[in-house]
């Protein structure tokens, strides 16, 4: 038997050839096949190579100027990888481990480990597999991706960057990010989809999926089969979707999940798992705002695609706001001053609106509350930027209503309570909005999605008016925008015979070229980078802009709604409790007390 060591040296190895294809992407030939990687922009490859041409630099200096200082192969490796990578240059196994810094022996049995842990591909040049070249797997190349990201910011919040000077507000690594370049509409599939019947599909009756439907014609063109869409309000979905996974066979091939109900969906067998019935690759993750392709994961695993990422905002009158010589509200307080300032019931003006209404509205608004306080409805744990909710399969999840900062979220409501309208206790998503497109309020908490109730509407005071900022923070809190809206995913009693097709249909209506056709049609939300930056899109409203900021920011989290199996009860449980408080029947303590009690009996089942 050759040895490992001597086996990869000895390997002759050949570049494989490389070509272009019309969206930007590498495709490299291997002995026949072709294997498609997602598409780099020239400016984020730029930006990438001159942080690792700085990283080099810096690590020179640290094993320079410290006389103990070791080389880490695994580092050096991985960055001689990348940047070959992003300059299509070919990588030998003997030129990666002579860049490791370490001893030919060490450096072998590090490449063996990346080569184990999935960090490095061979991509074979003949059918033999003699002849090879090595590269960086498309999770290492993820990985690195957002590394350099969030380098970026750390650079830029420790030596004095600026987020507003040119090129800072409106780059961002992203696989399919073509900064500058307009996304085509959206190309007929090469083969039809032969689903017997049509593509049946299960959404929620908000404004992003009606713009859907009313492109339906459209896209039946796209996939060769016709649409039949049902749409339902949130908690009729969710019913539905509940009674949908007791049926033998599935009655739609997709449907829209909200992101908080992905935990319970996933560990109740619901939706399949995307990478058991797909090449997740395809979908270009990276391209996602990076919270809301993590709200679609369950246990390391995604379960649907983001179909809107739609955070929850303040809404301001720019206009009343200059007018009174207001700052924007960036804190809770500064909310509640300017709430004060408009609140005029006598001439028909209120100071501010948010969702009040008894059971899931007001349990929405009060976890994303307690967020503003920093304080999670369960015992996450603390991490950069936030809290932890990528790893909630666990047993040992409480919730934390009755809190410190619960308590501060309740009172903030209650006080908000004193500027709102008078029929604020009935006020749920879209009563929150109408009024504030109408001119008789101030400022609203909302959903971005809501946004084309005054954005479309010429004779909207709130035209052209409005400005969009997170969730102003508590004083032990930071700015955040809680990110909502729904994602696409796969029910797991749909029939084998029509996963396949049901797949391409979900690459089909979450690709960027459908997302931009949505917003041209009036949708207000842009899940990805790519569609975000896109200047016909970025022209069309100052929302878009917004929120890839905040996104760039991580002020865009989904921690405040973490997907929790029970999650749904919980809210509605706070909804009850927290309503009896608003109408003055129970004090803050009280309510919370009893919103406790209830959630650690539901965690229980």
């Amino acid at each position: 038997m050759i040895p490992f060591e001597k086996s990869i040296l000895d390997n002759s190895v050949t570049v494989s050839s490389t070509t272009t294809s019309p969206t930007g992407s590498a495709r490299l030939s291997q002995g026949g096949k072709e294997r498609t990687d997602p598409p780099i922009s020239i400016r984020a490859r730029d930006e990438i190579l001159e942080i690792l041409t700085f990283l080099k630099d810096f690590n020179l200096e640290i094993e320079t100027a410290l006389d103990l200082s070791t080389p880490d192969p695994y580092y050096k490796m991985a960055t001689h990888l990348i940047r070959n990578h992003l300059e299509a240059k070919p990588v030998t196994p003997s030129s990666l481990t002579a860049e490791a810094g370490v001893p030919y022996a060490t450096a072998v049995r590090r490449l063996q480990e990346m080569q184990q842990a999935g960090m490095i591909e061979q991509r074979p040049r003949t059918r033999t597999g003699k002849s090879y070249t090595l590269h960086p797997s498309a999770d290492l190349v993820e990985q690195w991706i957002q590394m350099c990201g969030r380098l970026k910011r750390l650079t830029a919040k420790s030596f004095g960057g600026d987020s507003r000077e040119p090129g800072m507000q409106d780059y961002y690594f992203g696989g399919s990010y073509i900064y500058g370049q307009s996304i085509q509409p959206p190309q007929v599939l090469p083969e039809p989809l032969t689903l017997s019947g049509g593509l049946r599909i299960l959404v929620h009756g908000d404004p992003t999926f009606m713009v859907m439907d009313a492109l339906k014609r459209q896209f039946e063109q796209v996939i060769g089969v016709s649409i039949h869409q049902r749409a339902f309000s949130i908690d009729r979905l969710h019913e539905e979707a509940l009674r949908n996974a007791q049926r033998k066979t599935s009655r739609y091939d997709i449907i829209a999940v909200d992101l908080p109900w992905i935990g319970e969906f996933a560990t109740k067998g619901i939706l399949l798992p995307l990478d058991e019935i797909m090449d997740v690759g395809r979908l270009d993750p990276s391209d996602f705002h990076t919270a809301g392709w993590r709200a679609a994961h369950w246990a390391g695993r995604p379960y649907g695609v983001p179909s809107q990422t739609t955070p929850e905002l303040l809404f301001y009158r720019k206009d009343l706001f200059a007018e009174e010589g207001l700052e924007p509200p960036t804190t809770t307080d500064a909310v509640l001053r300017a709430a004060e300032r408009f609140h005029d019931p006598s001439q028909g003006r209120y100071g501010i609106a948010w969702n009040a209404a008894r059971g899931t509205a007001l349990g929405h608004q009060f976890m994303m509350t307690c967020a503003d306080f920093g304080q999670p409805l369960f015992n996450l744990e603390e991490i950069a930027g936030g809290f932890d909710a990528d790893n909630l399969d666990r047993d040992d999840l409480l919730p934390t209503i009755d809190s410190p900062g619960g308590l501060e979220a309740a009172e903030y409501l209650l006080a908000l309570a004193q500027f709102s309208p008078p029929d604020i206790l009935s006020m749920s998503w879209y009563e929150r909005i109408r009024p504030y497109a109408a001119g008789k309020i101030a400022m609203a908490y909302g959903y971005t999605l809501l946004a084309p109730y005054f954005e479309l509407d010429p004779s909207s005071p709130a035209y052209g008016q409005t400005g969009y900022l997170p969730h102003p923070a508590g004083p032990n809190g930071t700015p955040v925008a809680p990110v909502g809206g729904y994602v696409l995913g796969i029910p797991s009693n749909l029939p084998e015979e029509r996963r396949a097709d049901a797949v391409e249909a979900l690459i089909a209506f979450t690709s960027p070229e459908a997302q931009k056709l949505y917003i041209q049609n009036g949708s207000r939300t842009a899940p990805r980078y790519s569609v975000g930056a896109d200047p016909d899109v970025s022209r069309l409203s100052p929302i878009f802009e917004a929120v890839d900021g905040m996104s760039w920011r991580d002020e865009l989290q989904f921690w405040p709604r973490p997907p929790v199996p029970q999650i749904c009860d919980i809210i509605n449980i706070c909804g009850q409790e927290l309503h009896d408080m608003l109408r003055g029947i129970v004090a803050p303590r009280e309510a919370l007390k009893l919103a406790q009690s209830r959630a650690e009996e539901v965690m229980k089942t």
